[in-house]
Parts: structure tokens; C-alpha cells; sequence
């Protein structure tokens, strides 16, 4: 069990995924949004049955099963890059993205399409509003930045330590 320890922290993400979906789907009409904010942020209900930044195969039956099957391969692979590192920081941000994949995951199987809610605004950058997303994608974004960050700043020093 020692090996699977930061599981617990994959299932802190899909909970709070789950419980955020649960309460937008419940609350909001899909297109319906609070204004948070003005500008930067609002909470806006959509359904997406692509993939990031609602990248499809223009079939919901497609999307759905593809889709799927990429998210179960994902899944495995995060569990067996989990039990092979010896990184505490590469065990914490698989658990982030596995938390994630599985959050998104439960979505497509039980409803073909993934609840976002997220929208925000990010002035002038690159595009009007960024795609909205949801907290499974807010958790596989910052575990991305932390692996990224301990690549290039951080394994090399404890590399050179042993």
C-alpha cells in the first residue's frame, strides 16, 4: 500500500470535481452563467463532449468511446509512473492528474460528455475567454506545471546531491 500512498489525494480531487459537477448541473442551465466578477470570472454551465479545449471527432458515439479508452490508458500508465517513481513531487502531481483523468473519466461513462464550469478571462491572451474547464482540468494543469517546474529546475539538483 506504501506504494499507492498519495492515492489519497487523487481521491480529494475527484471529490471535489464530483461534488462541484453535481452541484453546477443542479443549480445552472446548461449556457447559464454567474457573474462572479464582471469580467474575470464567472461560473458558466456547459456540457462538453470533446476533449481539451473541446477538440472532437465530430461524433458524440466517437468522441465517447475514444475518449474512454484514452482516459482508462491514461489512468493505468498514472498508476504504474505512481508506483515506479521514487519523487515524492512526481508522486504528488501523478496523483493530481489521476485524480483528474478519473474525475473527467466518470463523466464520460456515465453521461457521454464532461460538466466545465470555470470560465475565466485572461485579457488580451492569445484568445477572447479561455475555454472553460472544470476542476479535474484545473488539478491535470497544475500537477503539468509542477512536473514541468521539478524537470527542469528541480530533479537535476536532487540528481546531483546522490
Amino acid at each position: 500500500m506504501k506504494k499507492l500512498s498519495y492515492l489519497w489525494i487523487s481521491i480529494i480531487v475527484i471529490l471535489l470535481d464530483q461534488v462541484s459537477k453535481f452541484v453546477i448541473k443542479n443549480y445552472l442551465e446548461v449556457g447559464e452563467a454567474i457573474k462572479v466578477t464582471p469580467k474575470f470570472f464567472w461560473l458558466t454551465h456547459v456540457q462538453n463532449s470533446g476533449a481539451a479545449f473541446s477538440i472532437s471527432f465530430g461524433s458524440l458515439l466517437i468522441n465517447r468511446v475514444v475518449f474512454i479508452i484514452v482516459s482508462v490508458v491514461a489512468v493505468l500508465l498514472l498508476i504504474y509512473l505512481n508506483i515506479r517513481s521514487k519523487s515524492k513531487t512526481e508522486k504528488f502531481a501523478f496523483a493530481l492528474i489521476l485524480g483528474g483523468a478519473i474525475g473527467n473519466l466518470i463523466d464520460r461513462i456515465l453521461y457521454g460528455r464532461v460538466t466545465d464550469f470555470l470560465d475565466c478571462d485572461f485579457p488580451d491572451f492569445i484568445m477572447n475567454r479561455w475555454p472553460i474547464f472544470n476542476i479535474a482540468d484545473s488539478s491535470i494543469v497544475i500537477a503539468i506545471v509542477i512536473l514541468i517546474f521539478f524537470s527542469l529546475f528541480l530533479q537535476h539538483k536532487t540528481s546531483e546531491k546522490k
